[in-house]
């Protein structure tokens, strides 16, 4: 509400103006004025009023707290109404009041806060749980109890933990309902999980809303039902939902804290109550327990017994509600305290904004401004004690701190926790303190999120699915051929009325596509199938030449050059040394293709002696080795396996060539042909069913049929089943699968995917799929001649490396023998032409390596006797010369 309409309802108050425009009290005033405002007959107010006066009493008679300042409290009451409550806050105003307990609605919360902020005075609100009430905007409301925000995140994680995804919200249409419900929506679309449905109540709803209301909920699909109410009207609701047969096995129902609150101040429901709220889930702000509540339970006990006895009534029971109000006086009085030990005065003084209102009979320059209230506001918020619920401390946004809830199952005529939710560890079994506890002393992990069995409503165990098939929708209908005498419609076709809303969803042979995820919802795909290429076969098995089979012409080819590579390199390196490479040129050529094949069998009898050619003819026996077994593996396949043989050999021959292909009308192998392999459309023809396939494959293509059909594979196994004349042929060129279409965010794709999901993982799937789909009497996989025939690509490494082995052993032989030349000719060399040269060393490279070692010794010994020779006549020469 704005400062205008703030403003109207400060004109309708009448007060008595004060004199003076400042009063100051002592540092320590006797008395304190302190209001509270809420409603008393209400379930929450009857406790709070109660709660409240004996807090005030125990803070005035403990000497320890205010060292002798007394809290004089009032109380107003605001009858639910909000417009009671904007005057009995402003008449507080006027008395000198340094904090205000309450308001107890959100809505009420919402309008006093700007009164609060203007004057300066502290609200505690023990009630108010709407989010939006941030320290923010109102600085001057300290919420002392649990924020909605944790309510609902707590909400949000129970339908994730029992994996729903869709929720129906029944709410109270103001503040309190509104602003909760939409922080139950952020925290469900953190989770991927909706709020599909909103049902707002009057804040006044009556019987006959709440009937209707409820009766449009029930034509919804989904069974989670959010119940966020009025303590006043709440059970009406369910009373209602009961007569609607909405208490039923198929729904849930879980209501935030009001419906606790009601359990734990009535606990002796009406036997008629109690049959109305069977298996109800509700939150209860968890308060941990301590010596300090369980002395006050007591104490409430013997202090509302006579008031059961007397006026037989049981509507009194101690609420978490309660426990907050309590604490709410006990944190005020700490905070009073703390402001008093740093010397903060007590003292008022006139809203100078409202002076030019005075005057007349409104007297609103009455109103004071608490001068203190900042310093007061801060000391409330620096609080740090233990009170009933456990640890009062505020964090930075001002809520306060380990915020919890235990969650409850309504069984019978009592409750059960069956676990917990706080903000740090999620829903766990253990109460937060404990599990906190085990985390720091085992070091154990707080991830797993766990609760105890739910007695459902129905008196079931067993985890409701949280969805049906609303009243809107319509019986499926069966579009097979058998039983409807329209024509199937195609895939997409069906799709589409799914968009349109005609149809719910579509159960059958759905391939999903990109294309189509962007028209609906699929399940988890229930069979992989891709597309394959069928075509007429024959039988290869009568050829006598089967055994040419195993390498393509290429692989042969290329194989028998290098057999004979090698055996020539080989010769080279061994016909030096080696007098089985010598002999007449007949001989050695038969030598070096006799060495070169022999080498296939390992059967050479020819031996080798120098290094280099050992070392070639070990990477070439590795190679023959590899290319053995190879052609062996794939001999066997080909002569053990039925071999089938068509002209086309799979998409890629087929896409390149010019025949007619077939495809099942309708499917989507059309575009895929066309966009994705540039197939040219006119060489595509639509075929109905399987006779179509077979008699257009029959024909072939010359009589107006076509040379191959392209199909998924599924559909193809089947066709094959009782076809033994056609084959799969070459290699499936998609990967995709087959699903279940339905509308979007349908709760039924989730289901039937975790059911096709568990499936799969207990192999029934596949049990399912051997059944039906591998029947086939011709069960060949397809004409594997292409894909069984070795091809040069899968051995061009070996090749390599044996390429490599050769011209390194014939650049290091020729280095040799150059080396050799010079050295054993090299005085002949240096006189010698070069043409003379060449001929020379081709004759030297001709001769045995004993041929040149010999001559060369010889002509060592010539050079020495030539040698001797010339020093024998130089001696005797010199021997003349002496004599004469």
């Amino acid at each position: 509400m704005n400062i205008a309409l703030l403003l109207l309802f400060m004109v309708l108050c009448d007060g008595s103006s004060s004199s003076g425009l400042v009063t100051n009290v002592t540092t320590r005033p006797k008395v304190l004025n302190i209001g509270s405002i809420f409603t008393f007959d209400s379930v929450i107010g009857k406790i709070a009023k109660q709660a409240i006066t004996i807090a005030v009493e125990d803070v005035n008679s403990n000497p320890h707290i205010l060292n002798g300042t007394k809290l004089s409290l009032k109380m107003q009451n605001t009858k639910s109404s909000d417009f009671l409550g904007i005057v009995e806050a402003l008449q507080f105003m006027e008395n000198d009041t340094v904090a205000i307990i309450g308001p107890q609605f959100s809505a009420t919360a919402h309008v006093i806060s700007h009164i609060a902020n203007e004057l300066q005075v502290p609200l505690l609100s023990f009630a108010a749980t709407d989010p939006t009430l941030s320290l923010v905007q109102f600085p001057f409301l300290v919420r002392t109890t649990r924020s909605d925000l944790f309510q609902m995140a707590a909400v949000a994680d129970l339908v994730v933990y029992y994996e729903w995804r869709d929720v129906v919200a029944i709410y109270v249409d103001d503040d309190f309902g509104r602003n909760a419900i939409a922080a139950l929506g952020d925290k469900l679309a953190e989770k991927r999980c909706k709020i599909s449905y909103k049902v707002p109540l009057t804040p006044t709803a009556n019987k006959d809303e709440i009937t209707k209301a409820l009766i449009s909920v029930s034509a919804m699909e989904s069974r989670i039902l959010i119940l966020h109410i009025y303590t006043s009207w709440g059970l009406q609701v369910l009373q209602v939902a009961h007569e609607l047969k909405m208490m039923e096995r198929g729904y849930v129902w879980i209501a935030t804290d009001w419906f606790s609150t009601i359990l734990d101040t009535d606990p002796s429901l009406p036997l008629v109550e109690t049959n109305n709220i069977q298996g109800v889930l509700t939150l209860r702000m968890y308060t941990p327990d301590s010596e300090l509540k369980t002395n006050f339970t007591l104490r409430w006990s013997n202090l509302t017994r006579a008031r059961r006895v007397l006026l037989n009534d049981t509507n009194c029971g101690l609420n978490t509600y309660g426990l907050y109000a309590y604490d709410s006086v006990l944190l005020l009085a700490e905070a009073i305290e703390s402001f008093f030990n740093h010397g903060s005065n007590i003292s008022f003084s006139n809203d100078t904004n409202l002076r030019g209102l005075s005057g007349g009979k409104l007297n609103l320059d009455a109103l004071n401004i608490f001068n203190g209230g900042s310093q007061l506001l801060r000391k409330i918020l620096e609080v740090n004690t233990t009170g009933l619920t456990g640890p009062i401390k505020f964090d930075a946004d001002g809520n306060l701190v380990n915020p919890s809830f235990e969650i409850i199952n309504v069984i019978g005529t009592g409750t059960r926790t069956i676990g917990y939710w706080s903000n740090s560890s999620g829903l766990h079994v253990d109460p937060p303190e404990k599990l906190q506890m085990k985390i720091q002393t085992n070091g154990s992990s707080a991830s797993t999120q766990r609760l105890y069995s739910v007695i459902w409503p129905g008196q079931t165990t067993q985890k409701p699915r949280g969805w049906v098939f609303s009243g809107q929708w319509k019986k499926a209908q069966d579009w097979s051929p058998q039983s409807s005498k329209q024509p199937n419609p195609e895939n997409n076709d069906l799709l589409h009325r799914i968009q349109i809303g005609e149809f719910d969803g579509v159960v059958g042979d759905i391939t999903i596509t990109t294309s189509r995820t962007k028209m609906v919802d699929f399940t988890q795909p229930y069979i992989e199938s891709g597309l394959v290429v069928v075509a007429p076969i024959r039988k290869l098995n009568s050829s006598a030449w089967a055994f040419l089979r195993p390498f393509t012409p290429m692989m042969w080819g290329v194989t028998g050059v290098f057999f004979l590579v090698v055996g020539i390199v080989v010769w080279i390196l061994e016909r030096r040394t080696n007098e089985d490479f010598r002999g007449p040129p007949r001989r050695q050529c038969v030598t070096i293709v006799w060495f070169s094949f022999s080498t296939l069998f390992f059967s050479q009898k020819e031996k080798t002696g120098s290094t280099l050619a050992r070392f070639v003819l070990l990477i070439w026996l590795f190679v023959v080795l590899i290319l053995n077994s190879s052609y062996i593996a794939s001999l066997t396949s080909i002569l053990t396996v039925e071999q089938l043989s068509s002209p086309v050999k799979g998409i890629e021959s087929l896409a390149t060539g010019t025949d007619p292909i077939g495809y099942l009308k309708g499917s989507f192998a059309e575009n895929y042909l066309t966009d994705e392999l540039n197939i040219h459309r006119n060489r595509l023809v639509a075929l109905n069913s399987p006779e179509e396939y077979e008699k257009a494959l029959k024909v072939g293509p010359s009589a107006g049929g076509v040379a191959a059909v392209i199909d998924e594979r599924a559909y193809m196994e089947l066709f094959l089943s009782s076809r033994c004349g056609y084959s799969i042929v070459g290699q499936e060129f998609t990967k995709m699968g087959w699903g279940f279409a339905f509308p979007r965010d349908s709760p039924l794709a989730i289901d039937m995917s975790t059911a096709i999901l568990k499936l799969s993982e207990n192999g029934n799937l596949q049990k399912i799929h051997d059944k039906w789909l591998m029947k086939s009497a011709c069960s060949a996989e397809g004409a594997k001649q292409a894909v069984d025939r070795l091809q040069i690509k899968s051995f061009w490494g070996l090749f390599l490396l044996s390429g490599i082995a050769c011209f390194l052993a014939l650049l290091l032989h020729v280095l040799r023998m150059v080396r050799q030349y010079y050295r054993h000719a090299g005085s002949d060399i240096e006189s010698s032409q070069s043409s003379h040269r060449l001929k020379s060393f081709v004759s030297f490279v001709n001769k045995r390596e004993q041929e040149v070692q010999s001559g060369s010794k010889r002509r060592r010994t010539e050079k020495k006797k030539a040698s001797n020779k010339i020093m024998h006549d130089q001696e005797c020469t010199s021997d003349g010369v002496d004599e004469s």
